[in-house]
């Protein structure tokens, strides 16, 4: 949808083919950094992401698992009137995406995918599910972790890599002293809380996990619950009123970085098909909305669509390595009970990095 909205700007005619006719998303909350407003402020969103969203300017709060301070990280605007963090639920921001996405003009096609490709000249042309065959200047590939259009153009791609941590999602009513990020430190879980509007917040849990495994979705609070264990106050009360309707989400951690080049002939794998990442920097989505203004301001160079294509991963390659192997060694970290200052270095080091210009 970033995609979309950037090049209708450029002018370009652009279709949107999606596979789920209701075109649906699940999930829970997302957290937003500095660096990913200041993503959505170039994408024309960022107001209406505050509005429908949480924004906050004050720092980052780690907490023993009993909610005790332990330190207060404060973070400088990146730019001015810009949050320095925040959280938004998904559903909320997909309707935010696809009213824009729709109003900047773009074909919407539901309930369709593509069917096969074939590249003719400097053009791709594309079979759909529905029957439609066109020939297109550029097929964007923006399917996501379990990407099938990566296999198709990259058979040699390498796999998923289940990294060793689940991550836990649960929404819940904001309590009125939760106005920015809150971590909670217990061993090797860690969990936290973060304001999505004024009403609601999520909250996160990371813990080891040696293999991936199955949990049945009606005693998953249950699990959730003994994971919780350690932790009191806001979280012991969360824990205490979990039951069989609450809405939580269980995954596993996966990760993929796919080596260069990123295109073949006219067409481009962007977002979490390309550099799926885990969430401890909280920057999946930031850079997944980088890469199509990216694009977008590559294409607007030149009309030669390969040389555009090639100046984008030349400009995204280096950032988004980091973001992948550096939420990957985080989590590593965590695992192995690392050297506290050690992993806050690391972080601190990576959202240096974030804070560069893109």
């Amino acid at each position: 949808m970033s995609s979309a909205i950037c090049l209708r700007k450029l002018g370009w005619a652009v279709d949107l083919v999606e596979i789920d006719p209701q075109w649906r998303v699940y999930g829970a909350g997302i957290s937003i950094t500095g660096p990913t407003y200041r993503a959505f402020r170039r994408l024309g969103l960022e107001q209406q992401l505050r509005a429908r969203g949480f924004g906050s300017d004050l720092g980052v709060r780690i907490c023993t698992s009993s909610g005790q301070l332990i330190s207060e990280q404060g973070i400088e605007p990146l730019e001015p009137g810009l949050p320095t963090h925040g959280g938004i639920m998904r559903p909320v921001l997909h309707a935010l995406m696809s009213e824009r996405t729709q109003a900047a003009g773009t074909r919407v096609r539901l309930g369709v995918t593509v069917e096969r490709f074939t590249q003719r000249a400097e053009k791709m042309r594309v079979t759909t599910t529905d029957g439609d065959t066109r020939d297109y200047d550029l097929m964007i590939a923006a399917d996501g972790t379990h990407s099938t259009l990566r296999q198709q153009l990259f058979p040699d791609a390498p796999q998923l890599r289940y990294t060793g941590q689940y991550c836990w999602r649960l929404v819940a009513d904001r309590p009125a002293e939760i106005e920015q990020c809150n971590f909670y430190l217990a061993g090797s879980v860690t969990a936290g809380l973060m304001p999505t509007s004024a009403a609601q917040m999520f909250m996160f849990l990371l813990h080891p996990e040696p293999s991936k495994v199955w949990i049945e979705e009606q005693t998953q609070w249950q699990r959730l619950r003994a994971l919780m264990a350690p932790f009191s106050g806001v979280l012991g009360h969360l824990r205490d009123s979990l039951s069989a309707q609450s809405p939580i989400i269980s995954r596993p951690l996966e990760a993929i970085l796919l080596p260069r080049p990123w295109h073949r002939g006219p067409a481009v794998l962007i977002g979490d098909a390309s550099h799926a990442t885990t969430p401890h920097l909280a920057s999946g989505a930031g850079i997944a909305v980088e890469d199509a203004l990216v694009l977008s301001e590559e294409l607007s160079k030149t009309r030669d669509v390969e040389e555009a294509l090639a100046r984008f991963e030349g400009r995204r390659w280096e950032r988004c390595r980091m973001v992948v192997e550096n939420s990957v060694q985080i989590g590593a970290m965590e695992q192995s009970h690392a050297d506290p200052a050690k992993l806050h270095a690391l972080m601190a080091e990576s959202e240096a990095q974030l804070r560069q210009e893109i």
